[in-house]
């Protein structure tokens, strides 16, 4: 399926400078605060549901609560950005992170750090939207979709960092210490992006503030290009949806309906897996530093399988690809199914699903800029995201409600993996071939 016609690309951007990686170095910086976030939960969860008493329902809300936050903040941030910039959003979403997190570490009730988990989320969801594009926008054609996907991976890093470093710190302190520590590390972000963190090249063009072009040929002179002695024609606005409506016309209409769809299924097992498992193994029968080192090992592969997912998207179809990685993790999360109090076979396997979840991960989000105009880019990935988040939300909801019911985790994982190969059929529909990007 093609993308639907647009006006000629504004900026072509033929070589990678120093600046540019920069800025893409960043991006997976912030993207290392999604990880740490959601697996800050996943760890802690133990700990959290013993101090409170905390059925498997209640768990599963607190698991949810923080998705929830971040699909609202992927709805209502993400087209926000793309009027105001995504840079000046991504800060306000970076101040959002420190509060929310350094208020979680005083929560004195279940309901109240629910209640911040959410607001949390509504900062990073908001801000994984600009960070994708921004990421999307200063990559060439040949490094795009590599470049998107060693983005992606910066969650699997930073989820690994999180799990190592919340293990030590439950060994020696509360499970409070370890929401400091992720205030912290969002704190210290707030300055380096106000420093070094560009504005969309798009947006400048797209939306023509009113000091766009001075800015514009300041980015473009860190990149070693020609100055411009005017803006580049603007897309056409003459009669076109505005927000979400203008994801649904014409050719698009399909394309934004197969990339929800695709996200959706993946995040309900992606967010199962991640979230699950630690407290899964542990209900199985081996011990809480095992259950934790299983969550450790999905992360640790979802660091191999996204870069190597980067290496191979420069050469192999984008949608072809994603769909093989959806389709791997399908079948090593049957086999953990079987395996999952077999630890010697049980890790190695958790090593697998967590590279391929993270690798079709990386080729979603580098998918999605594909098909959105500039003007409408992070609406679009904000739609992509925010309506995947809404299945990570229903999936530890749904596995808490399971839980109490009796269900065994090897059942849980049957019926969590099935759902991907729904996803892979979604991705063979995009047909996104390799360095795609549209302006």
């Amino acid at each position: 399926m093609s993308s639907p016609s647009a006006s000629a690309p504004p900026l072509v951007l033929e070589k990678m400078t120093p600046f540019q990686w920069t800025a893409i170095a960043i991006c997976v910086l912030l993207n290392m605060l999604d990880g740490f976030d959601v697996m800050v939960m996943a760890f802690t969860a133990p700990h959290v549901s013993s101090d409170w008493g905390l059925s498997g329902k209640a768990l599963g809300m607190m698991l949810s609560a923080g998705l929830v936050g971040m699909a609202l903040g992927s709805f209502l941030l993400a087209p926000l950005a793309d009027r105001w910039g995504r840079r000046p959003m991504i800060m306000c979403c970076l101040v959002i992170l420190t509060v929310g997190m350094a208020l979680s570490a005083l929560a004195a009730t279940a309901w109240q750090l629910a209640a911040l988990r959410v607001f949390t989320g509504i900062g990073i969801g908001g801000m994984l939207a600009g960070v994708g594009v921004i990421t999307a926008e200063y990559a060439n054609a040949k490094w795009r979709s590599t470049a998107v996907a060693l983005q992606a991976t910066g969650y699997p890093i930073g989820a690994t960092l999180g799990g190592v470093l919340a293990a030590w710190m439950l060994q020696h302190f509360s499970w409070h210490s370890v929401f400091l520590i992720g205030a912290a590390a969002s704190l210290l972000c707030i300055p380096l992006v106000m420093a070094c963190l560009p504005e969309s090249l798009d947006f400048l063009v797209a939306r023509r503030p009113a000091d766009a072009l001075p800015r514009l040929n300041t980015l473009l002179a860190r990149m070693q290009m020609t100055p411009l002695q005017a803006l580049p024609p603007a897309p056409s606005r003459d009669g076109r949806r505005k927000g979400y409506a203008a994801l649904f016309v014409g050719d698009l209409r399909p394309v934004a309906v197969f990339i929800a769809l695709a996200f959706f299924l993946h995040m309900f097992a992606f967010y199962f897996v991640l979230s699950w498992t630690p407290k899964l193994l542990v209900s199985a029968g081996v011990s809480a530093q095992q259950g934790i080192t299983g969550g450790v090992l999905l992360n640790l592969g979802g660091i191999v399988g996204g870069s190597l997912f980067g290496w191979l998207a420069s050469r192999w179809a984008l949608s072809r690809l994603t769909a093989a990685s959806l389709l791997l993790a399908m079948g090593a999360m049957l086999v953990f199914a079987g395996f999952n109090t077999t630890l010697g076979v049980a890790f190695p396997v958790a090593f697998v699903i967590g590279a391929a979840l993270f690798g079709a991960m990386a080729g979603l989000y580098a998918a999605a800029p594909v098909v959105f105009a500039a003007d409408v880019r992070t609406t679009g990935l904000g739609w992509a995201i925010g309506i995947g988040r809404v299945g990570a939300i229903l999936s530890p909801l749904s596995v808490g409600l399971l839980v109490d019911r009796g269900w065994q985790p090897s059942a849980l994982y049957v019926l969590c993996a099935l759902p991907l190969g729904l996803a892979a059929w979604a991705c063979l529909r995009l047909r996104v071939g390799v360095g795609q990007v549209r302006t």
